[in-house]
C-alpha cells in the first residue's frame, strides 16, 4: 500500500480516494507510450501510473518509476537538444580577432605559463568565438583551478574585437573581488573597468553608466545591478555569469539582452556530477578545468572535536606567530536559541581571551559594504591576522597568505559549502590546513560528510557522493531539493537512465528533426505542452 504525504487535511483516506478514482475511467484517456525499443520493458505508459501507485511488488513498483522516470527525461533532454539547435540558427553578427595586441601584450606580460587545462578551455572558447551562433558554455573549475585568468583572457578577446564585455557575481564582496582582479590585470592594457553594484554611491554609478554607454569601459563588472534598466552598452558582445546556479533564468536572460545574443561563459566553482550537468545543463557545451598551477600543495583536513579546540588553537597561533593568516568560520552571525556559536560572539571571546594580542577581524553580511570592503582590504594588506567570519567568505575571497581554514559546526554545512570554504585557503605556495570543529552530538549524514572531506580535495568526487547522500538541491544550493526530482526522478540513482534518455532523444531528433512521426506524436505534444512558449522548431 502506498503512504502519501499528509496534511491534518489532506489525509491518507483522501489521498486512497482520489488515486481510486484516477486510476479507474480517468487512465483510460492518457496515451498509452510504449518505449520497449529504448527501454528494454514492454510496460505501457498506463500500466506504469497503476503499478506505480498500486504495485504489487517493491520490485514492480522499481520497474514502473523506471519506465515513467525515462519518459520525463526524455522529454527533457529532447528540449535541451531542440532548444541548443535553435541557438546555433541565431547569427551574432560579429567576428573575433584572437591574435590582437591587448592579448599579444598580455601574454608577454604575465609571469607563468598557463595549465594544461586553462590553454584547452581556452582553445575550445576560441572555437566557439569564431562560430556565427552564439556561444553558450558552462565552465567547471574547482575551487583555485584558475577560471578567472580564463575569463580576463576571453575579455582581452572581446576587446581587440572592439566589443564590450560584463561579468555578473551573486554577491556585492564577490563582484569586488572580482572588479579589483580585472582592474589590477586589464589596466595596464589599456583597458578601463567599472564595478557595478547596489552599494555604489550615486555619482561612482553615474560615472560607470557614461563609460559603458560611450564604449570607454570594455568591461563592466557587477551583480544583480547590471540588470536594471539604466544599465545599457554601447557593444556588448561577450557576457560571463559566475556561480550560474544561483541565478535565475530569467536574470541570466535579462543581462544577455543587453546586447545581440552576447557570446555566454557560465563559470561555477561547484563541481556537478555529469547527472545533473545533463538535467540542468543540457543545452550548454562543457569545459573542465581539472589542473592547478604549479606550485599549489594539497590542503590537508583534519576532523576535530569541540573537546580538542584547544589543540586547534595552538596550532593557530604557531601559524600566526610565522607570518600566516587565518579564516576562522562561524554558520551564523548572532547568538540563537539554536546554541551554535556566533561569528559575533566568537569574536568578542577570541580578542580578549583565547587570541588576545593578536589582530582579529570580524566580517559578515549583515554589515555595510563599506566596513566589509575595509575589513577584507585590512586582511588582505596583513593588518588582520584571524578573520573571524560567516559564510561571506565562501565564494571569491582570495588571499594567497591565508594558509588556515576553521570551520566550526562543520556539521552543519552541506559538502559543496565545506569545499568552497576550505577553498579559500590553499592559494599560494605555503602548506595549508582546514580544521572541521563538529558539535558532540551529529547526525549520520554529517559524520560522512565529515569524513570524506578528510579523504578527498577533489571536488568531482566530492559532488558524486554529495548527490547520492543528499540529492541536487543541496549540491546547487537550494531549498527545494526536488528540482529535478520527485517521486519519478531521482538523480542520485538515475545516471545511467539519464545518458539512455539522452541518447535516445538524440537519436529521434536526428532522424525526425519535427518530430512528425506517428511513434514520436506523444514527445512532440509533451514537449509543447511544456515548453511551446520556447521552442519553435516544432510548432
Amino acid at each position: 500500500m502506498p503512504l502519501y504525504p499528509t496534511t491534518p487535511t489532506l489525509t491518507q483516506d483522501f489521498w486512497q480516494g482520489l488515486f481510486a478514482k484516477a486510476l479507474g475511467p480517468a487512465l483510460e484517456s492518457l496515451p498509452d507510450t510504449r518505449l520497449e525499443a529504448d527501454l528494454g520493458k514492454a510496460l505501457g505508459a498506463r500500466e506504469a501510473f497503476r503499478a506505480l501507485h498500486r504495485p504489487e511488488s517493491l520490485e514492480a513498483f522499481e520497474a514502473a518509476r523506471h519506465r515513467l522516470a525515462f519518459e520525463e527525461y526524455l522529454v527533457l533532454q529532447a528540449y535541451l537538444m531542440l532548444k541548443k539547435r535553435e541557438m546555433s540558427q541565431r547569427r551574432k553578427g560579429r567576428a573575433y580577432v584572437f591574435g590582437g595586441e591587448k592579448i599579444l601584450a598580455f601574454r608577454k606580460s604575465i609571469p607563468f605559463e598557463l595549465t594544461g587545462a586553462q590553454k584547452k578551455v581556452l582553445k575550445e572558447i576560441r572555437e566557439d568565438l569564431a562560430k556565427p551562433y552564439p556561444m553558450n558554455r558552462l565552465l567547471q573549475g574547482d575551487v583555485g583551478s584558475g577560471k578567472t585568468l580564463v575569463a580576463a583572457i576571453s575579455f582581452l578577446y572581446a576587446a581587440d574585437s572592439g566589443l564590450q564585455s560584463a561579468l555578473m557575481a551573486p554577491t556585492e564582496i564577490l563582484a569586488q573581488q572580482h572588479f579589483d582582479t580585472f582592474r589590477k590585470l586589464l589596466k595596464p592594457l589599456g583597458l578601463q573597468t567599472v564595478l557595478l553594484t547596489g552599494g555604489l554611491k550615486a555619482k561612482e554609478k553615474r560615472q560607470a553608466l557614461e563609460a559603458l554607454a560611450a564604449g570607454r569601459a570594455q568591461v563592466a563588472v557587477g551583480t544583480h545591478a547590471l540588470l536594471e534598466k539604466d544599465v545599457a552598452f554601447k557593444n556588448l558582445g561577450f557576457v560571463v555569469i559566475d556561480e550560474r546556479h544561483k541565478f535565475g533564468v530569467l536574470q541570466r536572460a535579462a543581462l544577455e539582452e543587453k546586447g545581440r545574443w552576447p557570446d555566454s561563459l557560465m563559470m561555477t566553482a561547484t563541481p556537478f556530477p555529469r547527472a545533473l550537468v545533463l538535467t540542468d545543463y543540457g543545452d550548454t557545451d562543457l569545459s573542465i578545468l581539472d589542473e592547478f598551477p604549479k606550485g599549489r600543495k594539497p590542503i590537508q583536513t583534519h576532523w576535530r572535536s569541540e573537546a580538542k579546540k584547544e589543540e586547534v588553537y595552538q596550532f593557530v597561533k604557531a601559524r600566526v606567530l610565522k607570518g600566516e593568516q587565518v579564516f576562522w568560520v562561524f554558520p551564523v552571525v548572532e547568538e540563537s536559541k539554536s546554541f551554535l556559536k556566533s561569528a559575533t560572539q566568537m569574536y568578542q571571546y577570541f580578542s580578549q581571551d583565547v587570541f588576545h594580542g593578536f589582530r582579529v577581524g570580524l566580517l559578515h553580511g549583515r554589515m555595510k559594504k563599506e566596513q566589509k570592503q575595509a575589513v577584507m582590504a585590512d586582511f588582505a594588506a596583513k593588518k588582520i591576522q584571524i578573520l573571524v567570519s560567516t559564510t561571506v567568505v565562501e565564494v571569491g575571497v582570495d588571499v594567497a597568505n591565508a594558509t588556515v581554514m576553521v570551520v566550526e559546526h562543520a556539521e552543519r554545512f552541506g559538502l559543496a559549502q565545506l569545499h568552497q570554504l576550505r577553498g579559500r585557503v590553499g592559494r599560494g605556495s605555503a602548506a595549508s590546513t582546514c580544521f572541521l570543529l563538529t558539535s558532540p552530538l551529529m547526525s549520520a549524514d554529517a559524520l560522512k560528510r565529515v569524513k570524506i572531506m578528510t579523504t578527498t580535495t577533489d571536488g568531482f568526487k566530492l559532488s558524486e557522493f554529495d548527490l547520492k547522500l543528499r540529492g541536487p538541491g543541496e549540491i546547487l544550493g537550494l531549498a527545494q531539493s526536488g528540482r529535478r526530482e520527485g517521486g519519478l526522478v531521482d538523480l542520485r540513482r538515475d545516471g545511467a537512465l539519464v545518458e539512455r534518455a539522452r541518447e535516445t532523444a538524440g537519436r529521434w531528433i536526428e532522424a525526425d528533426p519535427r518530430l512528425e512521426a506517428p511513434d514520436h506524436a506523444f514527445l512532440k505534444a509533451a514537449l509543447k505542452s511544456r515548453y511551446d512558449f520556447q521552442l519553435a522548431s516544432i510548432s
